[in-house]
């Protein structure tokens, strides 16, 4: 099995850090009868797709390759999508980002198990659904609306403000909060009208937002679909009506706690076709997209997961 360690740099405050666990890394193959591995720093969106695909042609005949996205999940989206669709490849998460929302599905008390080296090479993968979109995948979340408007405000906020951000690492999970109220004022948002079809069952009309979940977690400290697995070959949908900004911020803390409010429709669907006259606001595991129309599905064990400590989702 080969070994690829792809780094994003932006998720370490100090550069010691992430140089000590380069040396964890380098200390632990030395170790190993017959060590094949290599660690690769990406520096821009989708640099890890490359890499992936350039560590791939070094790799033997039908010889495994283990991706270790060490960040969080903007580098776990990347080297989600350099890996699909190629044969042979493995995932695995090594939590030193401002979110890792995946990897809460196994209960935040076990992310930690997730940074040591050691386990992570040696640990069985699970087969894992994820959530295809136009030629891009996502593993965890794809949302619509006003829930995309304020990874939009978040992440302007965050360029601005990053060293605060690290310092005071809570600050980034209250963040999310904040950044959704300016899309409780914005009409357009609020009551914008698309144009669903969710298995061949249209459910076209005005909504705020349009969830569309894989995974339970998101947004740092949100559950508003907990009961969606990504090993079921489903994903969860929530479609939340028109409340107005006051009706909104009222129902707020316990949609995103979980507690399906009654103005919303929850869904199971393997596809989903989305179009509206406005622009789609389109967030999929942290990265936003811009479109007009979109259509999403379910692609049933897609990727294998790499779970230490013999964990399952069926344990989340």
């Amino acid at each position: 099995m080969k070994h690829v360690f792809v780094f994003n740099p932006k998720s370490f405050a100090q550069k010691t850090q992430m140089e000590y666990i380069i040396d964890t890394i380098g200390q632990f193959f030395r170790k190993q009868e017959k060590p094949h591995f290599s660690i690769q720093t990406s520096y821009f969106p989708r640099d890890a797709i490359g890499i992936i695909k350039r560590e791939v042609t070094t790799a033997d005949e039908n010889e495994t390759v283990r991706v270790y996205a060490i960040g969080g999940d903007g580098i776990l989206f990347d080297c989600l999508n350099g890996i699909v669709g190629l044969p042979n490849m493995e995932l695995a998460a090594v939590p030193y980002g401002k979110t890792n929302d995946f990897l809460r599905v196994f209960g935040t008390d076990k992310m930690s198990l997730f940074k040591d080296i050691g386990a992570l090479v040696s640990a069985k993968t699970l087969p894992t659904d994820v959530i295809s979109f136009g030629s891009n995948y996502a593993i965890n979340t794809l949302t619509i609306g006003m829930e995309s408007l304020a990874v939009v405000n978040m992440n302007s906020f965050s360029r601005k403000h990053s060293g605060l951000l690290n310092r005071v690492s809570f600050l980034y999970n209250r963040l999310f909060s904040i950044s959704a109220l300016p899309a409780l004022f914005d009409h357009n948002v609020l009551f914008q009208r698309y144009n669903i079809i969710i298995d061949d069952v249209d459910f076209s009309g005005e909504y705020s937002a349009i969830n569309i979940a894989n995974g339970p977690c998101y947004g740092g400290d949100k559950s508003a679909i907990p009961m969606a697995r990504p090993d079921d070959g489903i994903l969860h949908t929530l479609l939340f009506k028109p409340l107005g900004a006051i009706g909104t911020l009222f129902v707020l803390p316990n949609y995103v706690k979980g507690k399906t409010p009654s103005n919303c429709k929850l869904l199971q669907a393997k596809k989903l076709e989305i179009r509206s006259e406005q622009p789609l606001q389109i967030q999929a595991d942290g990265e936003i997209f811009f479109d007009t129309n979109i259509t999403v599905e379910v692609k049933p064990a897609a990727v294998q997961f790499v779970a230490v400590d013999n964990l399952t989702y069926g344990k989340a």
